[in-house]
């Protein structure tokens, strides 16, 4: 080697080698004081200076730092107490941190600096954070606090039907929105048809929605991800939590199974308005010959266990088990039928944090997940005491997972903070439904279409970086698989996301994702009801696929401790599916049960979906809230739905707005209000009515005499009929008072306060003329759902 060249390389290596000895990581976990819940998300920085960087979902930070003779470095959070660490002579270490509850301190002091990371200084976009603390402050329908109507309040986020709790993220319909508990997927996140979710905010550690910038480590959805984490309770002494309303009950117990080492949660909550209807359903029925009798009832359970086996070894144990149960039985002289509908979601999650070294820390999770619904009738006549016919229905389905997921995350340096990582899913199918008329309780028809199984995997890199103090890049790969059949499917997923500072606490963001789905939802009510059926990718039907853009700016402001966002979006989407017109997927009388094809009554398609969102927001102080504003288009296409022409999916909206204000008034009073305004939804209306006669001359519904017939309607073009708009305003007062043991709140509130009659949905009634007696006319009907609701509910805490 020429000497030159030889001199050259071994500068470089003694170099490099002096900058290795020159950096060191200090790295460890951040817990809450009091509990020792380990706490995702706090912001921990180098003070004066642009290093940096947060924790993970387990708690866990390293920071690779210039070695010095001393060291100070922050760690913030919102809702907690700013904490600094001074360290001299500083070396390789861990260092774990406790930070103080705002409401464990005696006095608090209002400043200047925020308490959380800026919005400006996130490589992050389309993504909000929301906490518990203020969710459980909103007002409630029917004061049950649910976060996913809390979700509805942000901007990009439009809610289904006057009351329910589907979402609707930036054109997506509800099956494109990936919501995870604890790693697990919940297929079917509500409860009551669709009025209330299924998470208890009371056994919620953290919940974030990310709207578009997706990062690589999430897949299988082209909308939204929802992810939350249950708390992992107390290892120090025993806390509970729980509340009595107008609908339901709950309690929260958590505490230490081994005193800071091990810890339980377990969280539960039911209804009860089978109880409280008895009575008066009892009362309806008095003189009547026929008897009914209706029950619902509703309840959750969520459970998680963990130990802690020193500073590099954690195991959790975590599960959700949920259930909806409907029934009626209705007894007379001459009949007798019983019927029901009931729909649950089960999951279960093994999770193992193993820190490799002070810079590289691993999760492995093993994940159960599980919904089904089945619905079943059996109506029976008599004849004299002799039964004299009968007809049966039975309609089943079920989806259930099993996967396998390892996720690394590598803080390689100041610059780059690495996450890679591989799941793989086996999914089970059963989409069917069946109706069977007459008595075949003895037959050998299977009752239950055959099995789909399928496999779905992925594996993903992505990696921080930022090259120079102004600019922060999130880029990442994933790689997606799956398999049916004979047919193996495999799409790669590029994304990119940007934050670029051009000042002080603004900066400018730019991203791009690529999204595929292999699990679909085939509905057709509109309402999110749990008899929609998932369906897999098949060698016919090809997976659902979105690229979507997004820029926007970020603003911080210091003083007041707002955070203002900006962003445009564009998305586009493939192989979107819905019901043919007029299709079935009812098998009658077992005929071919096991042969229905699902895939012959669907059709596919493409949309666009694209619009603007601003959010203005205040997390900590007596005011916070946020307000937030959506303009937005979204169309589609199908070949064989509106004569192939482009039409208004039913929840296009193109103005949403959602103001949020919570106000504590007191120590011990605290005042809430929002306000929601939506441009009303697409529907599909008939625009006329015309009769089909029979041979037989009666009078028909104009009052003319002539041959009996049937009224038909005809309708113009798929959903070209504007509801009217939505807008609806909530306001609650909360009385908290401390007493020794114990903290108890009572809440009071009011759901749709001014009354506002909102559209549910519309009907066409042939009415008499008001001008003309002798003449009857068509008349658009609005039927409302909600009116003025009054609620209330008393909260401790202990």
């Amino acid at each position: 080697m020429p000497k030159p060249l030889y001199q050259l390389l071994m500068f470089a290596m003694i170099s490099v080698s002096a900058f290795a000895q020159e950096q060191v990581t200090i790295s460890g976990f951040v817990r809450e004081k009091g509990s020792l819940e380990l706490l995702p998300g706090v912001n921990v920085y180098l003070q004066n200076s642009t290093v940096g960087t947060v924790t993970n979902t387990y708690g866990f930070y390293s920071l690779t730092i210039p070695k010095s003779d001393s060291v100070s470095i922050s760690f913030s959070f919102v809702g907690y107490e700013r904490q600094e660490i001074r360290a001299g002579n500083v070396a390789s270490q861990q260092i774990d941190i406790s930070l103080s509850t705002v409401n464990q301190l005696d006095e608090v002091i209002i400043s200047g600096k925020r308490q959380d990371e800026k919005v400006s200084e996130s490589v992050q976009m389309s993504q909000i954070e929301i906490p518990i603390s203020q969710i459980k402050k909103i007002p409630a329908f029917f004061g049950e606090k649910d976060v996913i109507r809390v979700l509805q309040l942000m901007p990009g986020v439009q809610k289904g039907t006057e009351g329910q709790t589907g979402l609707y993220v930036r054109g997506g319909g509800p099956d494109q929105n990936l919501i995870i508990l604890d790693d697990a997927v919940v297929y079917n996140a509500s409860h009551l048809f669709g009025f209330f979710s299924v998470f208890n905010s009371d056994a919620l550690k953290s919940v974030e929605l990310t709207k578009g910038g997706f990062p690589a480590r999430y897949g299988g959805r082209l909308s939204s991800v929802v992810e939350m984490n249950m708390k992992e309770g107390s290892k120090e002494k025993l806390h509970g939590e729980g509340g009595i309303g107008l609908i339901s009950s709950r309690l929260t117990l958590e505490g230490p199974l081994a005193k800071k080492k091990s810890s339980f949660l377990i969280s539960a909550r039911r209804t009860y308005i089978d109880v409280l209807a008895a009575p008066l359903i009892a009362q309806q029925q008095s003189g009547y010959d026929n008897k009914v009798k209706p029950g619902y009832f509703f309840y959750d359970l969520n459970a998680k266990v963990n130990y802690d086996f020193g500073a590099k070894n954690k195991l959790y144990v975590s599960g959700y088990f949920g259930r909806d149960k409907f029934n009626v039985r209705e007894k007379s002289s001459d009949s007798q039928n019983r019927s029901g509908l009931n729909w649950g979601n089960a999951t279960a999650t093994l999770r193992w944090n193993h820190l490799i070294n002070q810079k590289l820390f691993v999760n492995t999770s093993l994940i159960y997940s599980h919904f089904n619904f089945n619905i079943f009738s059996n109506d029976k006549q008599f004849e004299k005491g002799v039964l004299k016919d009968e007809f049966s229905l039975k309609y089943n389905s079920l989806i259930r997972d099993y996967s396998l997921k390892t996720d690394f995350d590598y803080f390689l340096n100041a610059k780059h903070s690495v996450k890679f990582g591989a799941q793989i899913t086996s999914h089970r199918f059963v989409p069917s439904a069946l109706a069977l008329d007459g008595d075949f309780s003895d037959s050998d028809i299977d009752l239950q279409a055959k099995p789909i199984n399928t496999m779905e995997a992925g594996a993903y890199i992505e990696d921080t970086w930022q090259p120079f103090t102004a600019l922060k890049i999130n880029g990442g790969f994933r790689l997606s698989f799956f398999e049916t059949n004979s047919k193996l499917y495999v799409r790669p997923e590029p994304r990119i996301s940007a934050a670029l500072k051009l000042a002080k606490d603004f900066s400018v963001k730019a991203s791009y994702a690529k999204m595929n789905q292999y699990v679909h939802l085939l509905s057709n009510t509109g309402l999110g009801l749990p008899t929609d059926l998932w369906v897999p990718t098949t060698d016919k039907v090809a997976p659902q696929q979105s690229s979507q853009i997004a820029f926007g700016f970020a603003k911080d402001l210091e003083k007041p401790g707002l955070a203002l966002t900006l962003e445009g979006y564009y998305k586009k989407m493939n192989n979107i599916i819905s019901y043919k017109e007029g299709s079935s997927f009812i098998s009658l009388n077992g005929e071919n049960a096991n042969e229905l094809n699902w895939e012959d009554n669907i059709t596919t398609g493409k949309g666009w979906s694209y619009g603007a969102e601003f959010m203005v927001q205040k997390k900590t102080g007596k005011l916070s809230g946020w307000i937030g504003y959506t303009l937005s288009w979204t169309q589609w296409k199908f070949p064989e739905l509106n004569f192939g022409k482009t039409f208004y999916p039913r929840y296009d909206r193109r103005n949403d707005l959602s103001v949020v204000g919570i106000y504590e008034l007191s120590k011990r009073i605290t005042l809430s209000a929002t306000w929601v305004y939506g441009t009303g939804n697409a529907l599909t209306i008939p625009v006329s009515k015309f009769m089909t006669y029979s041979n037989r001359f009666v009078p028909n519904p104009w009052g003319i005499a002539a041959d009996a017939g049937n009224v038909t309607n005809e309708y113009g073009e798929k959903n070209g009929f504007r509801a009217e708009p939505y807008h609806r305003m909530d306001i609650a007062i909360q009385f908290h008072k401390k007493k020794k043991r114990h903290e108890r709140t009572w809440e009071f509130g009011l759901y749709n306060a001014y009354n506002r009659r909102n559209p549910f949905f519309y009907n066409i009634d042939n009415k008499e003329n008001p001008k003309d007696p002798n003449q009857r006319i068509n008349v658009l009907t609005r039927f409302s759902l909600f009116p003025v609701l009054p609620s209330f509910s008393y909260n401790f805490k202990f």
